[in-house]
C-alpha cells in the first residue's frame, strides 16, 4: 500500500506556518514580555522602568493578601472543579437511560455551553438581584439574608455556583459521548455478573470512562483558574473591595486598575509556574493509573 507524503519539505512547514504563527503571537510573545515586565518596576504614565531584581517576587510572596486571594482560588477551583464533573456525570448516566424525547432532554442540558463567562455572571446577578432575584428570595426563605456583592461568603458561593452552571454542559457533552461508547456486549456482561446497578458502575462503567475523566479533570481546572475570569468580574459588579477574587482576576486588578504593571507580570509568571507544574504532576502521576484503549 503506498503511503501519502509530501513531496517537498517547504509545504507542510507553509501549512503549519499560520498556526504557529499565532501561538507565537498571541502565547509565547505575551509570555516572554510578561517574564520580562516582572523584574522591573514600571511607571504608571509609561514614562520608564526601572531594574529591580526579584523584588516584584519577595513582595508578592510576603503579601498577606496575596496569600489569602491563592488560598480562595485553590477551594474555588477543587469546588468547582469537583462540582461540574460529578453533576455532569450524573446527568449523563441519567440521559443515557432516556430512551423517549432522549435528543430534547439532551438539548436543554447542552445549551448553556453556548452563554459565553460574562453573560453567565450577567444572568447570575439577575437571579441574585437583592431585591427580586429568584435565588436571593429562595435563600431568604430559610431565614438568611443574602447580600452579593457585599457579603464575602454570599458572594463566594453566587461566583462558584454560576461558574458551575456554565461547565456541567460541556462535561456532559463529553461523559454522554463516552458513555454511549461503550460497546453493548460489554454492558450485557456487566448486568450479568452484577446484578447492582451502582457496582455494575463503579466495577465497570466508571473505569472505562477514566481517559474521559482525566481529560476533563484538566480542562475543569483550567477554565476554574482562568475562564471564570468573565464570571468574577461580573459578580463583583467591578467593585472588587473585600469581595473574593481568583487570582487571575488579581492580575487584572492590580495591572490595568492598580497601573502596578510589575507586580501583576509577576503573579502572571506565578500562576503561569503553578499551572505548568500542576499539568506535569497531573500527566505524570494520575496517567499512569489511566490505560487508553
Amino acid at each position: 500500500m503506498k503511503r501519502a507524503g509530501f513531496t517537498t519539505t517547504w509545504l507542510p512547514i507553509l501549512l503549519l506556518l499560520p498556526q504557529l504563527s499565532i501561538i507565537a503571537i498571541f502565547f509565547y510573545w505575551p509570555a516572554a514580555h510578561a517574564l520580562h515586565s516582572s523584574f522591573y518596576l514600571q511607571d504608571p504614565f509609561g514614562f520608564g522602568s526601572t531594574f529591580v531584581g526579584l523584588d516584584n517576587y519577595s513582595d508578592l510572596l510576603g503579601n498577606t493578601e496575596y496569600r489569602r486571594i491563592a488560598w480562595f482560588t485553590v477551594i474555588f477551583t477543587v469546588l468547582v472543579t469537583f462540582l461540574s464533573l460529578s453533576l455532569a456525570l450524573l446527568l449523563a448516566v441519567k440521559a443515557d437511560k432516556v430512551i423517549r424525547g432522549a435528543r430534547s432532554y439532551r438539548t436543554l442540558l447542552m445549551w448553556v455551553y453556548a452563554v459565553a463567562p460574562p453573560v453567565a455572571g450577567f444572568i447570575g446577578l439577575i437571579m441574585f438581584n437583592q431585591s427580586w432575584g429568584p435565588l436571593t428570595r429562595l435563600i431568604e426563605s430559610f431565614g438568611h439574608e443574602f447580600l452579593l456583592g457585599v457579603n464575602y461568603n454570599d458572594t463566594a458561593f453566587a461566583m462558584v455556583l454560576v461558574s458551575v452552571w456554565k461547565q456541567v454542559p460541556v462535561n456532559f457533552i463529553f461523559f454522554l459521548s463516552g458513555l454511549q461508547s461503550i460497546p453493548k456486549s460489554v454492558r450485557e456482561a456487566a448486568l450479568i455478573d452484577n446484578p447492582s446497578a451502582s457496582g455494575r458502575f463503579w466495577d465497570v462503567i466508571f473505569p472505562l470512562l477514566a481517559p474521559t475523566g482525566f481529560f476533563l479533570l484538566i480542562i475543569n481546572i483550567t477554565y476554574a483558574l482562568f475562564d471564570t475570569f468573565g464570571v468574577v468580574d461580573t459578580l463583583v459588579k467591578g467593585e472588587p473591595g473585600n469581595n473574593p477574587m481568583t487570582l487571575v482576576y488579581k492580575v487584572y486588578v492590580d495591572g490595568f486598575r492598580g497601573n502596578d504593571l510589575g507586580g501583576s507580570s509577576a503573579q502572571s509568571v506565578v500562576l503561569m509556574v503553578l499551572v505548568l507544574a500542576l499539568t506535569v504532576f497531573q500527566f505524570r502521576l494520575v496517567e499512569r493509573r489511566i490505560h487508553y484503549t
